[in-house]
C-alpha cells in the first residue's frame, strides 16, 4: 500500500509542534511516516489523524483536533517499548464517503499486518468507517462505545455522528456480533433506544453503574474488537471542548482507566478517539486529557498478557458451577497470569465455525459469584441468545 496516496505526513518542524523535546519525550520515541522506510508490519501501533467532521452532530469544529491532541501527546514520556509510527493526517476525500472508504481500507490493511490503528478524529461517525474495515476480514466483531448517549437516531437520515450505530446494525451483510455502550446518562436516552438494545441482546451500562465499580468495565471492553470513545462521556468541567458536553460524566482519570483497559485487551485491534472540538477548549484542557487517554491506551498495549484462553488451557484454573437444580453446568476459566475470568458458552453445532471467537466471554469474579449463588449471569444468557 502506498501510504503517500493517503496521508499528509507530520513534521515536528511545523510551528504547532514547537517545543523543546527531550530524549525521554514521546516525540523522540516514535517514527514519523516518510517514504521509503521500514515495513509497516515492524510496528505495533499506528496513529492516524482524521480531520473530518462534515457529518458531525452539533459539534462542527471537531475536525481541528488531531494535531492539537498530538501536540500534547508528543510532550509526554514515551509509554513503553512497543514500536509506534505516526502515519500523519488522512487526506480528506471529496465526499465524506470517500473519507470513509480510504479510512476503512487503511484500517483493514493495518489489522491484517497486526498493527493497531489509533484514530484521532474528527466526529464519531468515523466509527462506521472503522466498522467497515472488518468486512473483508470475514469475521463477526464486537463494538464497544464509551458515550453519554446511544447513537441510534433515524436510519432514514444521512449517516451522522448521532445515527451511525443504526447504520451499523442495519448494514448488510451483518457481521456485528455484539455491541455495548459504557457510560450513557439516562436523561439523554429515550426508552425506545433502551428497548432496542435489550431486544437485540446488546448491552448498555449507565454511568452510575460503572462508576460504582470501574473494574466491572474491564471485561466489557476486553470483549471488544474495536472501541470508540466520544469525549462527551467525560464531564464538561474536565473536558469542555464538545458542544454536547454535560456537567456529569466520567472523570479524566476514569477515562484514562477505560483507555488502559482497551489497550490491555488481547482481542482489541483498533480504537478511535472522537468529538474533541478545540474551538471550545479552555487552556487546552480537553486535548491534553485525550492525549493522556491515548498514552494510557498505549501503556495498556505494552501490558498485554496474551492470555486469551484458546488452544491449551494448562495455564488456567477451571471452575464448574452447577445451578438451577442441576439443570446447567457453567464453566469458568481464570487466568493464572492475570487473574482475569472467562465464561464458556455452549453453542448449537451448526454455529461453531461462525461464532467460535465468541464462545469464551470475558467476565469478572462477580459473574462467578452470581453463578455460585444459583443465578444465571446476564452475560451468559445474552451471549447464548445470539448463538441459537
Amino acid at each position: 500500500m502506498e501510504f503517500s496516496d493517503y496521508f499528509s505526513p507530520i513534521k515536528l518542524s511545523d510551528e504547532i509542534f514547537n517545543f523543546d523535546y527531550k530524549a525521554h519525550h514521546f516525540a523522540h520515541n516514535i517514527l514519523f511516516y516518510k517514504e521509503e522506510q521500514q515495513a509497516i508490519s515492524d510496528f505495533a501501533i499506528a496513529i492516524i489523524g482524521v480531520e473530518e467532521d462534515r457529518n458531525n452532530y452539533n459539534n462542527k469544529g471537531c475536525g481541528l483536533a488531531p494535531n492539537l491532541i498530538r501536540k500534547h501527546l508528543y510532550k509526554l514520556v514515551s509509554p513503553g517499548a512497543k514500536k509506534i509510527i505516526d502515519l500523519g493526517n488522512l487526506k480528506i476525500g471529496a465526499t465524506v464517503n470517500d473519507t470513509y472508504f480510504a479510512l476503512s481500507n487503511i484500517i483493514e490493511y493495518l489489522i491484517k499486518n497486526k498493527v493497531i490503528p489509533i484514530i484521532i478524529g474528527g466526529s464519531q461517525d468515523l466509527t462506521y468507517a472503522n466498522f467497515l474495515a472488518y468486512q473483508q476480514l470475514e469475521q463477526t466483531v464486537n463494538l464497544v462505545t464509551i458515550d453519554s448517549n446511544l447513537n441510534f437516531d433515524e436510519a432514514t437520515e444521512e449517516i451522522n455522528a448521532n445515527n451511525f450505530l443504526t447504520k451499523i446494525i442495519l448494514h448488510q451483510p451483518n457481521f456485528l456480533f455484539n455491541y455495548a455502550n459504557i457510560g450513557h446518562q439516562s436523561y439523554f436516552v429515550s426508552s425506545e433506544k433502551v428497548e432496542l438494545v435489550e431486544k437485540l441482546y446488546f448491552d448498555a451500562y449507565r454511568l452510575g453503574q460503572i462508576q460504582k465499580n470501574m473494574e466491572e468495565a474491564e471485561p466489557i471492553i476486553r470483549n471488544a474488537d474495536f472501541v470508540s470513545f466520544d469525549i462527551s462521556s467525560v464531564r464538561q468541567s474536565e473536558a469542555p471542548a464538545n458542544k454536547n458536553a454535560s456537567p456529569n460524566g466520567f472523570y479524566g482519570e476514569q477515562a484514562c482507566q477505560l483507555a488502559r483497559y482497551a489497550g490491555m485487551s488481547d482481542k482489541l485491534t483498533s480504537v478511535g478517539f472522537y468529538e474533541v472540538n478545540p474551538e471550545l477548549d479552555i487552556n487546552n484542557q480537553t486535548v491534553h486529557c485525550v492525549a493522556q487517554m491515548i498514552w494510557y491506551f498505549m501503556e495498556g498495549v505494552n501490558s498485554r498478557k496474551n492470555d486469551f484462553p484458546i488452544g491449551s488451557r494448562i495455564n488456567y484454573t477451571k471452575y464448574v458451577v452447577t445451578i438451577l437444580d442441576g439443570k446447567h453446568d457453567l464453566i469458568f476459566y481464570k487466568s493464572n497470569k492475570s487473574d482475569r475470568w472467562w465464561m464458556d458458552i455452549p453453542y448449537p453445532i451448526h454455529s461453531k465455525i461462525k461464532y467460535e471467537r465468541h464462545l469464551l466471554v470475558p467476565c469478572s469474579y462477580k459473574d462467578y459469584q452470581t453463578a455460585s449463588n444459583n443465578e444465571m449471569p446476564d452475560k451468559w444468557w445474552q451471549t447464548f441468545q445470539k448463538l441459537i
